[in-house]
């Protein structure tokens, strides 16, 4: 199906005019087709977000961020066949398949992660899902870096924003993002979020945890060596935010192999984690999530396998594998 959004790529402020309909390769890595790596019930999220049931995550392959220290580096950045990352092709009718498959699951909602370059063939998935049967919440998982014809596209069908708000550097962003403009993009996008969603909460699966059913949910990773950069995020938080969004703190910032010497090679220490926790209480966010110190690598997903989370985290619902072959897998920490 050719999707006009793509014949001129204008969707992420990037801004790459491409014709990805004829096969041109965007900055994120793909053209028009859309290509998922994993989709599974994830119990690493907020609690909110994963309740009782667990999220339903599906990971989008591809990316229109340059993250240097990306966690998810092998769906969003390894070049294979001239496209970004593991992944393979989807058309809408699959798409809507797994987004059933994970409700028939009991998630608590289909979480979308990445998928800022892709929204018009998931919006397309979205509306075919919903028009099966889909009734739970759809999330929203990015980078932040969404441009308004993105945002435009996915007004209706999205119940629950979760934008990262990386930095308000644009010396920061251009040398480990490379993208200068995201923090005027991003911190544009959250407020058109902040309008499009208000916060509501519901009982989820289990008709007693409380869940998120709308609203925003802005997430932070504390960067070791610069947590000022985190004091500008959480001070222009709680001038724009607070009581409208619920904050995410995450600490998980781990070293990944990149190739890039500037890359921060440790974890947040002890002292910086201290540090951040009183700038919660100088700017008075008390409205959200704050993660536990995480060190080590043992947490990080390996989407080689097929399961790329450890079984604690994750139960596959979707794999390459399993997509393959054509049949579907049987088979937080608290903020």
């Amino acid at each position: 199906m050719v999707i006009t959004a793509y014949e001129n790529c204008f969707l992420c402020p990037r801004a790459c005019g491409l014709n990805r309909n004829a096969g041109r390769i965007g900055y994120c890595g793909d053209t028009a087709e859309l290509r998922i790596s994993f989709a599974g019930i994830h119990r690493g999220e907020e609690p909110p977000i994963t309740g009782a049931g667990g999220s339903g995550t599906i990971f989008i392959s591809g990316c229109n961020l340059g993250c240097i220290f990306c966690q998810n580096y092998q769906i969003s950045k390894e070049k294979i066949n001239g496209s970004r990352g593991i992944g393979r092709i989807v058309n809408t009718e699959e798409f809507a398949e797994i987004c059933l498959m994970l409700q028939e699951k009991r998630s608590e909602n289909i979480n979308i992660v990445t998928g800022s370059h892709a929204a018009p063939a998931l919006a397309l998935g979205i509306e075919a899902a919903r028009k099966q049967g889909l009734h739970i919440p759809v999330l929203w998982n990015s980078s932040g870096y969404d441009g308004k014809e993105t945002l435009a596209v996915l007004k209706d069908l999205i119940d629950v924003y979760l934008p990262d708000l990386k930095t308000l550097d644009s010396s920061f962003a251009a040398r480990f993002f490379n993208a200068p403009n995201y923090p005027e993009s991003a911190s544009a996008a959250i407020l058109e979020m902040l309008e499009s969603r208000k916060l509501k909460f519901a009982a989820g699966c289990d008709g007693v945890t409380q869940t998120m059913v709308s609203g925003v949910m802005v997430r932070h990773l504390v960067i070791p060596g610069y947590t000022e950069l985190t004091r500008q995020v959480l001070a222009w938080f709680s001038k724009n935010c607070r009581g409208r969004a619920l904050l995410s703190l995450m600490t998980q910032y781990t070293p990944v192999k990149s190739g890039v010497s500037a890359i921060p090679d440790r974890f947040v220490s002890e002292d910086e984690y201290n540090a951040v926790l009183e700038m919660l209480d100088e700017y008075g966010i008390d409205d959200g999530f704050c993660q536990e110190l995480i060190t080590g690598t043992d947490w990080l997903p390996d989407f080689t396998r097929q399961n790329p989370f450890s079984s604690e985290l994750s139960v596959p619902v979707w794999t390459l594998a399993s997509a393959a072959s054509g049949k579907e897998n049987k088979s937080y920490k608290t903020h």
